[in-house]
């Protein structure tokens, strides 16, 4: 058995993204003694205000990173985790037909290498055994999802690597890279039907529906994380997003006692493993814990 701490790096687009994604995984590791680092890509700057109950808009860029700064420093405290930021500014989300360019500087127009480089320079710092981070999807199509993608999975691909990133640290390899589940239809179909049955409205009824309609593939789910301890953290976190998270909203939708008896775990699919490990997991360390060496 290994005696070095593992470490866990979860990859974020956004600030608040490390909150409505694996929140509950991150605060259980770090609660055991992982030590567990969320990493937010960009400064969350074109985000709108989501929240109605918030009381005011900010249009101004600056202001807006300054109000999230604030906001993921006490989301990270109900977490217990360390938090980074890699500097890159918020892409904003797109609309309209024909969508408007991306704007100038922004995190998803940024080249590769250059955006990858200050992630490559983390892990090498931080040595994380597991990184979780989005599928080549994004989740869903915002530009900075899928560009927190790439970056995340060249760091994972390249970080080992001495000849590539020279200068931004000693070469680090990761074990494993997981790709988020948080919001797969297996386990939105399953609590909206449990609310039903309870004779409860369920927020989901037009999401079930409209996904279904688009027929988005469900990705394979490898790996169940118990985390049924750490909802409250996890909660706590997203209302620390007062900008972005209305506590009467959505997140807040679906009664915690049936979530517990429903869905009592976070959901990953493993992309890549360097260690061996047998399938189904349920601990994002498996065949790292047994592991004889952990660099």
């Amino acid at each position: 058995m290994t005696t070095a701490p593992l470490r866990l790096m979860a990859v974020h687009a956004h600030p608040d993204d490390e909150s409505s994604k694996g929140a509950a995984t991150t605060a259980r590791y770090a609660a055991e003694g992982v030590e567990v680092l969320v990493v937010s890509c960009t400064g969350g700057e074109r985000g709108s205000i989501l929240n109605p109950s918030y009381g005011r808009e900010i249009t101004d860029l600056d202001e807006m990173r300054e109000v999230r700064t604030v906001e993921m420093a006490e989301a990270a405290r109900a977490l217990g985790v360390q938090h980074r930021w890699l500097g890159f500014v918020d892409s904003g989300l797109p609309e309209g037909d024909p969508l408007p360019p991306l704007p100038e500087g922004c995190f998803a127009l940024t080249p590769l290498e250059e955006a990858a480089a200050p992630l490559v320079e983390l892990v090498r710092e931080f040595r994380p055994h597991v990184i979780t981070t989005y599928d080549p999807t994004g989740g869903y199509p915002h530009p900075d999802h899928i560009m927190c993608h790439r970056v995340s999975k060249e760091a994972f691909d390249t970080a080992g690597d001495a000849e590539r990133y020279r200068g931004r640290g000693e070469p680090w390899t990761p074990l494993k890279l997981y790709y988020n589940h948080g919001f797969s239809m297996a386990r939105i179909r399953a609590v909206h039907e449990a609310m039903l049955g309870a004779g409860l409205e369920s927020p989901f009824g037009e999401w079930v529906e409209s996904r279904a309609a688009r027929e988005i593939p469900e990705r394979e789910v490898t790996t169940r994380v118990p985390v049924a301890d750490y909802f409250d953290a996890r909660d706590a976190a997203l209302r620390a997003h007062a900008t972005q998270i209305d506590p009467d909203g959505f997140f807040f939708a679906v009664p915690r006692d049936l979530e517990l008896d429903e869905w009592p775990f976070e959901e990953y699919e493993l992309a890549e493993s360097r260690v061996a490990t047998t399938l189904p997991e349920d601990d994002l360390f498996a065949g790292i814990r047994t592991h004889e060496e952990t660099h």
